[in-house]
């Protein structure tokens, strides 16, 4: 169990506040790692860090700020004196501002280039930047992990199907930009993982499949029904992959891409 201890490390999740940036953070902090909860919202992060079993701090962070980056680069180093690991996690779905508009906007056609732009900088650029301005650190030092989150999404396109209400009636359609995004960081992870291979940086993608979180039961179920093990995920279904991939356990793996979906993408 050696292997998948990590007691002395310092862990950096972004979008710490998250449906399972919070899981993230708390199976790092219960494999012994001090944890960086970073997020937009630095009161509800510092509160959060309270229910950790690590020493921990919680920390304002903007991934698409180079700058807000930075800022946290120093606290953490003044801090812990080292980083290694760090959990790409932070990203963003689209919101309509008008429910009954949403079948339209999202519809590729109509897709809105602001909403296309926002998604690609926060879930690609900000990947880039804060593995960039941290993962140096780690490469300075000749050690570390970094874990890009991404998504079945990624991987297949998505089923626009799954959307369409029991009356027929599309209510939404998986928009255009989280699939590119998702995409692009599964190839980011293994560009990072050549270039820095040799400076001991291993750098791995985890894809996550669909987490219950009160969606429309009809999405649930056809969810469901499209998945081998027959259910969405729960929050806490990735700690382990997590916990794998931050630690000694996967010390010989690297530009791989771990996918934890109940077999979406297997059929």
């Amino acid at each position: 169990m050696e292997l998948f201890s990590l007691k002395n490390k310092t862990a950096i999740v972004t979008g710490a506040l998250g449906l399972i940036g919070k899981e993230h953070c708390r199976a790092l902090s219960e494999a012994g790692a001090n944890i960086v909860a970073a997020d937009i919202d630095e009161l509800k992060c510092v509160e959060f860090v309270k229910t950790l079993e690590t020493e921990s701090i919680g920390a304002v962070l903007d991934v698409t700020n180079p700058d807000s980056i930075k800022k946290l680069r120093d606290h953490v180093l003044e801090k812990f004196g080292h980083i290694d690991i760090l959990v790409n996690n932070a990203a963003i779905n689209d919101m309509f501002e008008n429910p009954k508009a949403a079948s339209e906007q999202s519809k590729f056609e109509n897709y809105p280039l602001e909403l296309w732009q926002k998604s690609i900088d926060v879930n690609l650029t900000g990947v880039f930047l804060c593995s960039q301005i941290l993962g140096y650190e780690m490469a300075k030092q000749k050690s570390g992990s970094i874990i890009n989150i991404a998504s079945t999404y990624g991987i297949t396109a998505p089923d626009q199907s799954l959307y369409i209400k029991e009356d027929g009636t599309q209510s939404f359609y998986k928009p255009p930009a989280y699939s590119a995004a998702k995409g692009a960081v599964i190839m980011f992870t293994r560009y990072l993982a050549s270039y820095w291979g040799k400076d001991g940086v291993r750098v791995n993608t985890l894809t996550p499949g669909g987490v219950e979180n009160s969606q429309n039961e009809f999405f649930i179920q056809k969810y469901s029904a499209k998945t081998p093990l027959g259910r969405m995920a729960k929050p806490n279904d990735y700690k382990g992959a997590l916990i794998f991939l931050a630690s000694d356990a996967s010390s010989y793996m690297t530009g791989a891409n771990l996918v934890v979906d109940g077999g979406w993408t297997a059929w």
